[in-house]
């Protein structure tokens, strides 16, 4: 397998982990198991991204339909959380990787929101590696809550018939100063985004793998980033002039 270059390493990797329940089914474990292999998984990628100097990595861990899960998956799902945010804790600081979230957070329960806040102030100031992790997330509904942001803003500042810029909406976004994904990469054989960052993803590169989340690995990692820097982004251009800026 040849190496990836360097030079074109996507600043930005967004994931949807999907495929832990179905794992779980083939190896006739509880639905639970799936979802432990996959925090591990998860782990797995993480260091992957610093080897490789990844700046950003947003996983999508908890969405806001996942709350319709049965009760008892939903409990076990948080409890997953807190203790993979306890145990990474040391981690996260040894490595330099800073910790934001993305999402209506102050729904989780408030032991996971104690640690959580505790480790995204613990991290602030590092910039090896942010690991953003979605949660309680869903993307027509972060861009709502931004609407009523702006809205409320302007209307303070009697600016409400002020032109709006993509520029600026985006600061009201829950990704306010992260750049937007550069690569996309979906498991478990499923070709949608699942109200995944809507807006950020205009021109986000699209990779989909048949492969279960739990059975994820750096070489498959490597190979979805591979695929991405044999692709030409333009942006709305042509090739020519693509390859007259560069």
């Amino acid at each position: 397998m040849s190496e990836l270059d360097p030079r074109k390493i996507p600043q930005h990797v967004a994931i949807i982990m999907d495929g832990n329940g179905r794992w779980a089914q083939k190896q006739n474990l509880p639905r639970l198991a799936g979802h432990k292999r996959g925090s591990e998984v998860a782990e797995d990628i993480v260091d992957a991204a610093l080897d490789w100097k990844v700046k950003y990595l947003t996983l999508y861990a908890f969405s806001q339909e996942n709350w319709k899960r049965p009760g008892e998956e939903v409990v076990g799902l948080m409890d997953l959380l807190h203790y993979f945010l306890i145990s990474k804790r040391e981690k996260f600081i040894k490595n330099q990787v800073r910790l934001r979230t993305i999402g209506e957070v102050e729904n989780l329960p408030n032991a996971v929101k104690e640690v959580l806040f505790s480790i995204m102030d613990e991290t602030a100031h590092y910039d090896k590696l942010t690991l953003v992790l979605a949660l309680s997330y869903g993307s027509r509904n972060e861009m709502l809550r931004g609407v009523q942001k702006l809205i409320q803003k302007r209307m303070a500042s009697n600016q409400l018939q002020e032109l709006l810029v993509p520029e600026e909406f985006s600061q009201y976004l829950d990704t306010k100063n992260i750049p937007d994904p550069d690569l996309l990469i979906r498991t478990s054989g499923e070709y949608r985004i699942s109200n995944f960052l809507l807006w950020q993803m205009a021109y986000t590169e699209l990779y989909f793998t048949e492969t279960l989340w739990p059975d994820f690995n750096k070489e498959e990692f490597a190979r979805a980033i591979r695929e991405y820097q044999n692709r030409e982004r333009r942006f709305g251009l042509t090739s020519d002039q693509v390859r007259e800026f560069d």
